[in-house]
């Protein structure tokens, strides 16, 4: 496991909202007081909310929260409870007479484990900020992890179990770090080694499949249906940065998805992370480093969430601990 949180970054909350009904849930990031936000999107079937807002042209500077959520965009009803939370605490950007809370959000698609009517709804947001802390959260099979899969390359029946995992990293006055939910179409490799930690498996139903040398070998994959995958996070620090730069950040932050997860950013996920700044540091920081420190906790993250996951029984879908991939 690699080190660290996103709640290292003062000021950050997590919460996780976990269905006990069938897998699937939502995680909320919490930075009431505001915070500046950008977000790059790569993957060509994403699910997603308040992005447009994000874009350095528009007049909203900072965020109240952030929301990861299962439920494919059936999930997206998840954010109107994180706002009805925020209101409740008298969070938001003043707008007239009222306080608006800013959530952007996004989600994966968890639909193939269990009845897929069950999906995160506004009280299921709530919930999730009602449980923030700024401890470190949970990883593996809990909120936006917990329906998770990754290896659908060749099919669910196939695949391994996902989940959401963090990771954080200090250099002098400026900490990095990220919060990811895994729910790839590919197989989740550690860069250190190129070994497969969580993907395909082969016939034996045990042995990593490889899903690229299977590939290079011809073996093509079954036509699968756009949107059915997707890995959404959010990559923060306590560094100070512009719109401009968080959005910047954000694109960075995907070398880290690129490293650990192969293939990546394919016509059927989603693929999308959010940059957050607090500017708590009092430091402007080197975009650059700060970029190549989002990649290495972004991909920290992906390792952490599958070697955190557990395992389902029905449908079989396995955990790397399960394994003993992790």
């Amino acid at each position: 496991m690699h080190p660290g949180s996103i709640t290292d970054i003062a000021g950050l909350k997590v919460g996780h909202f976990t269905d006990s009904r069938r897998p699937t849930g939502c995680s909320v990031l919490l930075c009431e007081q505001g915070a500046v936000c950008g977000v790059d999107v790569r993957g060509a079937a994403p699910g997603t909310r308040e992005t447009d807002l994000l874009d350095p042209q528009n007049i909203v500077e900072q965020v109240h929260a952030v929301l990861l959520c299962g439920g494919s965009a059936f999930g997206l009803a998840a954010a109107d409870g994180v706002m009805r939370w925020l209101e409740e605490h008298g969070h938001g950007l003043p707008v007239g007479p009222a306080r608006v809370p800013i959530v952007p959000a996004a989600v994966l698609f968890d639909l193939w484990v269990g009845d897929a009517r069950i999906r995160p709804d506004a009280a299921a947001g709530h919930a999730a900020c009602v449980a923030a802390s700024s401890e470190p959260p949970a990883q593996g099979s809990v909120g936006a992890g917990t329906g998770a899969t990754v290896g659908k390359l060749f099919g669910i029946e196939h695949a391994m179990k996902g989940g959401i995992g963090t990771a954080s990293m200090r250099v002098g006055a400026i900490t990095v770090a990220a919060l990811v939910a895994v729910n790839a179409i590919g197989d989740v490799v550690d860069p250190a080694t190129g070994r497969v930690i969580a993907g395909a498996r082969a016939a034996d139903g045990r042995t990593p499949r490889d899903s690229m040398a299977a590939i290079r070998r011809g073996e093509l994959p079954e036509r699968l249906q756009a949107g059915m995958a997707t890995t959404i996070g959010i990559v923060a620090t306590d560094a100070q940065l512009t719109k401009a730069q968080a959005n910047k950040l954000a694109s960075m932050a995907h070398d880290g998805l690129a490293r650990s997860i192969n293939p990546a950013h394919t016509q059927h996920d989603g693929d999308t992370l959010f940059a957050l700044a607090t500017g708590g540091s009092g430091k402007p920081g080197n975009l650059t480093v700060l970029g190549a420190l989002a990649a290495e906790v972004t991909a920290r993250a992906v390792l952490n969430a599958v070697g955190s996951a557990q395992g389902l029984k029905e449908p079989a879908l396995p955990s790397a601990g399960d394994l003993g991939l992790a």
